[in-house]
């Protein structure tokens, strides 16, 4: 398992270089002169050659990949052109909140997905699977950006149940939890329904019951455990779509998190902390993957050994 283990995290290596080097000439043709958000419109062709010069933005644009690598690699993302402050300080101010949306986010998409999907898989073509089969459509086909601004219309200004905005206790916390995960939700049944369907039809399930094992001991303990690997890979990319996905929930119900960062640093033209937060979640998003890649050799040891 340790060679397995040292081998995905080895196979990383190459993915996050080109993760750095999109991001970084994606930043440099960005419309915006930095120069120029520094110095502020009072500045002087003088004052931006100045500025340029010090930024090192007059240098060959490999120099400044090499030095923003390095800076990489220490955990300096550079400095806000704003705030003035490290980007690493004002991207971890607003990891917290972040991911305390995406695990309240993914926690509703696991118990709503593998449940309608189990319901599902388990009783195919009844009443019961066209319901949620139904319902999983139409859970993908439902824009989060829509579904949010349902929920602030029907449970905050309509029923007066729920705070439109801010971060505070758990009914702040409810709304843009389920604007993201019930997106997932359906994404993850639909891939549970499937597996376990086709796990069901399985020969040695057949075999369990002709042990007399009773039917929710061969689902529970046979069928689920060896439908789930499917399922945990989309689990997987859901969690860390929704880091990506937290952009919308968080504009829209103003939760602090990096969503609303990445917003700011867009509209004030603050690269570094756009490039910086960006990275972070890219980065992020990649480590969720090589977890779920080590989970497939404990739920199969047999992959462990390809």
């Amino acid at each position: 398992m340790t060679r397995y283990t040292v081998r995905r995290a080895m196979a990383l290596v190459p993915v996050l270089l080109g993760i750095s080097l999109v991001l970084f000439l994606v930043m440099r043709v960005v419309p915006g002169d930095v120069a120029l958000v520094i110095g502020g419109d009072a500045a002087t062709e003088d004052d931006l050659r100045q500025i340029r010069a010090q930024l090192g933005l007059n240098d060959p644009v490999w120099l400044q990949y090499v030095r923003f690598l390095g800076g990489v690699v220490r955990g300096d993302l550079g400095t806000s052109l704003v705030s003035r402050r490290p980007v690493a300080e004002e991207v971890g101010a607003r990891v917290g909140a972040t991911l305390e949306l995406a695990l309240a986010g993914i926690a509703i998409a696991i118990a709503v997905g593998v449940t309608a999907g189990v319901t599902a898989g388990i009783r195919p073509n009844t009443l019961g699977d066209d319901l949620v089969t139904g319902m999983a459509l139409f859970g993908v086909s439902m824009p989060p950006y829509w579904l949010g601004m349902m929920l602030v219309l029907v449970f905050s200004l309509m029923l007066g149940w729920l705070p439109t905005s801010g971060r505070g206790g758990l009914a702040h916390l409810i709304l843009p939890a389920v604007t993201l995960g019930l997106y997932s939700s359906a994404l993850i049944a639909r891939m549970t329904r499937s597996s376990l369907v086709e796990v069901l039809g399985e020969d040695f399930l057949r075999t369990a019951r002709a042990k007399g094992l009773p039917e929710s001991r061969v689902i529970l303990l046979h069928a689920l455990k060896n439908s789930m690997i499917p399922t945990v890979a989309v689990t997987g990319l859901q969690f860390g779509n929704m880091l990506g996905r937290s952009v919308i929930a968080e504009s829209i119900f103003a939760w602090p998190g990096l969503g609303q960062l990445m917003l700011y640093a867009i509209t004030t033209r603050d690269i570094p902390l756009l490039q910086g937060a960006v990275f972070f979640t890219a980065t992020s998003f990649v480590l969720i993957n090589l977890l779920v890649d080590i989970s497939y050799g404990f739920l199969d040891p047999r992959i462990r050994y390809r």
